[in-house]
């Protein structure tokens, strides 16, 4: 039976203006038939035969694309693309889900952030490497354009994604920028999602999952402390994510581990961190009580390790899995 109190909640999205500022990129999922990979007249190397493409916007992206499913007023990204087809795709892409892409900063000479995942037409597996377009260069920084429109947006979701020595859009003037809001206009939730760097980051909600914070822990502090970590950053709210095992949420009162749903037999668990971190922020916002938001995260995670790729979850889906 749904809860009145989670119903009442999502209703609540609707009155939210999102903004996805970071890493995005494009998702190709491309279908491959291995009975149509003869060697190249030319080289004799043989090739990869894609029959059928599918894109879909990826890291940033995918979030913005749950926090549209969700019902958002309005959700708007902030990224970088190249001045190309692989750009223009994803502008497309971002476009189609209702995502405002009037803020992506095109940049020539700069290939579009894009991951193309080999798919076995027969078997529907991932079973080739990816073949990945990743930046080369330092992006253009965009934390002045965050500063001036960051007053316009409720939730503030960072995608810090870019595993690169240069990093990507979330360069340490971002983090700078976004630490200043933080401080300055608390009724924003900022909520950021970082791979490589969450130790750098100061006075906002982190979410990792639990590899990230333990190497994040033990890099900072040469050991696993989360409770050390959430303060050395400064974060109001520290949310470890596990998996089939719910969510860890750590602020000023101590862990408290949020259960999630049981999944039997997960059909891809590829974006659910995204889909937790979308549902949760826009939970945040509406409640401010982490405990609740990460339940409503865990709710929307559990919809979409059941659709395969990177799926979204819709209100009407979490209020069928709240039972």
């Amino acid at each position: 039976m749904e809860s009145p109190e989670v119903k009442e909640i999502l209703d609540q999205f609707k009155t939210l203006r999102a903004l996805v500022v970071g890493d995005l990129c494009l998702d190709r999922w491309c279908r491959y038939d291995s009975a149509l990979s003869d060697p190249s007249r030319e080289t004799g190397i043989p090739r990869v035969a894609v029959v059928a493409t599918e894109i879909t916007p990826g890291a940033g992206g995918t979030v913005a694309s749950n926090l549209a499913a969700l019902g958002a007023a309005r959700v708007d990204v902030l990224g970088v693309i190249g001045d190309d087809g692989f750009g223009l795709e994803l502008h497309r892409a971002l476009e189609a889900r209702r995502i405002g892409a009037e803020l992506l900063a095109r940049a020539p000479g700069l290939a579009t952030f894009t991951y193309t995942k080999l798919i076995n037409a027969q078997t529907g597996r991932e079973d080739l490497p990816r073949v990945d377009f990743v930046y080369g260069a330092p992006v253009p920084d965009l934390s002045a354009t965050l500063e001036r429109i960051a007053l316009n947006y409720d939730v503030i979701l960072v995608a810090d994604q870019a595993e690169t020595a240069d990093a990507g859009v979330i360069t340490p003037t971002m983090r700078q920028t976004l630490a200043q809001i933080a401080a300055t206009q608390p009724e924003i939730v900022i909520w950021v999602d970082s791979r490589v760097r969450a130790e750098h980051f100061r006075g906002v909600v982190l979410k990792t999952n639990r590899f990230e914070a333990v190497a994040a822990s033990r890099r900072v502090l040469g050991r696993i402390d989360f409770l050390r970590l959430r303060e050395h950053t400064a974060s109001p709210l520290l949310v470890v994510t596990r998996g089939a095992v719910g969510a860890m949420i750590i602020d000023a009162r101590g862990p408290t581990l949020v259960s999630a749903r049981r999944i039997a037999n997960p059909i891809d668990i590829c974006g659910a961190g995204d889909s937790f971190s979308a549902a949760a922020a826009l939970a945040l916002r509406v409640t401010r009580d982490p405990i609740t938001a990460a339940r409503i995260g865990n709710l929307a995670a559990s919809i979409t390790v059941m659709k395969p790729g990177t799926g979204t979850a819709t209100p009407a889906e979490i209020l069928a899995a709240d039972c």
